[in-house]
């Protein structure tokens, strides 16, 4: 809730319900994720964060806000995740089917990576991105991460050492990166309540192939946040 760029972002309301919510709802369709953990912190701004998870009977846990990377070990720990696939709260048209591909290239290549994504390489639209990481690998890094860029960003300890953790990403069948589907700036919601306003009515579990075809017939809508600068690159 307290983010500088756009305050409160997660809880803007369009098509009727807050962004984080039509996130927790495209969700909770990926077929291979045992649970979902919304791992926010414990400042009283996130509150309504988890009232809304109490009301989707959706799972919690409070950690800091600063040390991210501790809270998600601590998350995955309460839980017992033995594979955490991390999705940013700032992605709500992000589509299962993307998620699932990850994690079920994940799990046919077991034992043979730490770390798979569709972010090392960006070819997939933002707002599309996932990392999926070990409980090892993710231990490793919170127990050795001191730099608070590292803590911050929950990753960079493993993505800059590739000599010490098995990374792998995952491309597009094009170079899509151009396209800006997150929600980080009001510009930024302005694109994401078009499109949800020209989809959701229709299918609220629009795909990734209709958001193609929506912004093929409304092409000035890319440069509503084309000016846009992605402050890191895990969404």
């Amino acid at each position: 809730m307290t983010s500088t760029r756009l305050p409160g972002k997660v809880m803007k309301v369009v098509c009727g319900k807050p962004l984080l919510e039509h996130l927790i709802d495209r969700l909770k369709r990926v077929k291979y994720a045992d649970r979902i953990v919304i791992a926010t912190t414990v400042n009283d701004t996130d509150n309504q964060i988890v009232n809304l998870c109490k009301k989707l009977d959706t799972l919690y846990y409070r950690g800091s806000e600063e040390d991210v990377l501790g809270r998600y070990y601590e998350a995955a720990v309460e839980y017992g995740g033995e594979v955490i696939i991390r999705i940013t709260s700032d992605c709500p048209v992000i589509d299962p089917e993307v998620v699932d591909y990850l994690i079920s290239f994940f799990t046919n290549n077991i034992g043979k990576y730490d770390y798979v994504s569709n972010t090392l390489e960006r070819s997939y639209p933002k707002g599309m991105g996932a990392e999926i990481v070990s409980f090892k690998a993710l231990k490793e890094a919170h127990f050795n991460a001191y730099d608070p860029f590292d803590r911050e960003h929950v990753t960079p300890f493993i993505k800059k050492r590739p000599q010490q953790f098995r990374l792998y990403n995952i491309l597009y069948k094009t170079d899509m990166s151009r396209c800006r589907w997150t929600v980080d700036t009001p510009e930024d919601l302005e694109l994401i309540s078009k499109i949800f306003e020209s989809l959701c009515y229709q299918n609220p579990f629009f795909s990734l192939n209709d958001i193609f075809s929506l912004m093929d017939c409304n092409p000035e809508w890319a440069s509503i946040n084309a000016h846009i600068e992605q402050k890191n690159t895990d969404k």
